[in-house]
Parts: structure tokens; sequence; C-alpha cells
């Protein structure tokens, strides 16, 4: 099977875009107040812009699923598979869905000010974008019982991640305002903000862990797991384990180690160095997800070892 690469970028840039959108969104209500939201960084501004680039991705998607779904080329656009696509089949139900969620959550983020209410929706609109995208994945294969179990555990999968990556957004965007900028009232909202995370995270990774679990058994089976390392998918879903479980030891190393250290050194101590260190550690950490998900897009075109067999 020949590897589809402008799909799987685009399936990639789609998980980038509308997660960050969901995570930055849910960060702000959570992890900001009111009045901060807009002086801790351009929060109005992200949230708009990943709307927006949300919109332009779904729509360069739907146009390379038409074309791979009939065997046409990208250019000139097949627009009569686009209209089949669109009106005979649930990913473009699924599709129409995002579109209106993300003109949603992009009005919403632009009239939003810090204000909660309106902040609120554009977290509502934002996790039904995400969730759409559960569509176009391995959840929507089944049928009956264990086809809504899939697609559950997909959808809540892919919020929880998202959820992680915009966090980590957030507080890349607080860590890494320069020095000279950051006074004594930035620093104490960029501690509270990562000292909270804590709670946040722990139920993030939870659902990680658990739907991460049910989506394993539905998709490789017990019997398939000793194999793994044998196929190509195998592969890819082990070295993205490896890349969770880094990101797992570089989350505990923020929460006990570098956020009490920031804290440590706000009287006069060596902030500096503290924002420093919390500066590569989250930088590394937003890496490794960035290739969780690059591999998620990868694994979403190939053909799961269980139903292979």
């Amino acid at each position: 099977m020949e590897t589809d690469w402008p799909v799987i970028a685009a399936r990639f840039a789609l998980y980038l875009a509308l997660g960050g959108l969901f995570g930055l969104s849910a960060f702000g209500l959570y992890g900001l107040k009111a009045g901060e939201r807009a002086s801790a960084f351009a929060l109005r501004l992200w949230l708009v812009g990943l709307g927006l680039l949300g919109l332009l991705l779904s729509a360069i998607a739907l146009a390379l699923l038409a074309a791979a779904m009939a065997g046409t080329p990208l250019w000139p656009i097949d627009r009569e598979a686009i209209g089949m696509l669109l009106s005979g089949s649930t990913i473009g139900t699924a599709w129409k869905a995002r579109v209106i969620a993300l003109i949603v959550a992009s009005v919403a983020a632009l009239m939003a000010a810090g204000r909660t209410p309106l902040l609120g929706v554009v977290v509502i609109a934002s996790a039904i974008a995400v969730a759409t995208l559960a569509w176009t994945g391995h959840g929507a294969m089944d049928e009956g019982a264990k086809g809504w179990t899939h697609l559950l555990a997909d959808i809540l999968h892919l919020l929880a991640a998202g959820a992680w990556v915009g966090a980590l957004l957030g507080l890349i965007l607080l860590v890494a305002r320069p020095d000279r900028r950051a006074d004594t009232a930035h620093l104490t909202l960029t501690h509270r903000a990562l000292h909270g995370f804590g709670l946040i995270g722990t139920i993030v990774v939870g659902t990680l862990i658990v739907t991460g679990l049910v989506n394993t058994w539905l998709l490789v089976g017990l019997g398939n797991l000793p194999k793994l390392a044998a196929s190509l998918y195998g592969q890819l879903l082990l070295a993205k384990l490896v890349l969770f479980g880094a990101m797992l030891v570089l989350a505990s190393l923020n929460r006990y180690r570098l956020t009490p250290a920031l804290k440590h050194a706000m009287p006069g101590g060596d902030q500096r160095g503290a924002l420093s260190a919390l500066r590569r550690s989250l930088g590394i950490e937003a890496l490794c997800a960035i290739t969780i998900l690059a591999l998620v897009a990868w694994l979403g075109t190939l053909e799961p070892p269980m139903s292979a067999m």
C-alpha cells in the first residue's frame, strides 16, 4: 500500500490546529482569571487564528480525501466527488458539523475579550470540532455496540490529547515571555497556571491511558500484542507509547521539581535559571506531543493488525 503523505500531513495539521484550539481555550478558562486573559499572552489572537486555520485545513483535507476515494488527482478539484462525500457519508456529515463548530468558535473567540461565557462557547464548539475527527479514523469502522464503544473511546482520546497539547501551548507562551518583561505578577501567574494544571493533567493522563487501552484492544487484540513489532502499524504504535512515556516523565519533572523551583526563585533567587529550565522541559514535551500527533495521523491511514487477520 502506497503511503499517502498529503493526506497524512493534512490529518496531522488538523489534529494540531483543532487540538490546540480546544486545549488552549480550555486552558484560558481554567488556568487564567478573566482579567489575565488579555495580558498573559495574545489569547484571542491565538484562538481566532487556530479557528480560521482549522477551517482552511478542513477544506484541504476534504479535497484530499475526495480525490483519494475517487482515485482522481487533487487538481483540478473533483467537485462531484466532494459533493458525493458530503451528501452520502457520515464523514461528510461530520465535516459539515466541524465547519459549523469552527465558525462558531472563531466568532466567539473574536468577541470574547476575556469574557468567561463566550470563552466557554469556544471550548464547547472546539470540543465538537475535535470530536468530529473520530469519524475520519478507525473509530468509525465498527458497527453496533462495539462501534459506539470504539467511537466514544476515540472521541475521549482526541479531547484528552487536545487538552494536553493546548495546555502545553499556553504554558509555553507564559514562560516564553522575555526575562526583562517577566515581572513578579507574571511569574506568579505562570507558577499558578503550572501548578493548576496538575489536577487537569492527572485527569488527561488517566483518560489517555484508559481510552488508549480500549483502542488497542479493539484494533490490535490481545493475541497480536507479541507481534506488534513485526508490522509498520505496530512499530509506529510502539514509538507512540515510548514518546508518551517520555511526556509523562517530563510532566512529572515539571510538576514536582521545576514548578516548585520557580516558586522558590521568585522572592529574588535565580528566576532566569528556573524559567530557562521550564522552557527546555516544556519545549521537549511539546516536541514529543507533536511527534505523537504525526504518528497518529500516519496510523490512521494504516490497516490495524486485527482487521488484517
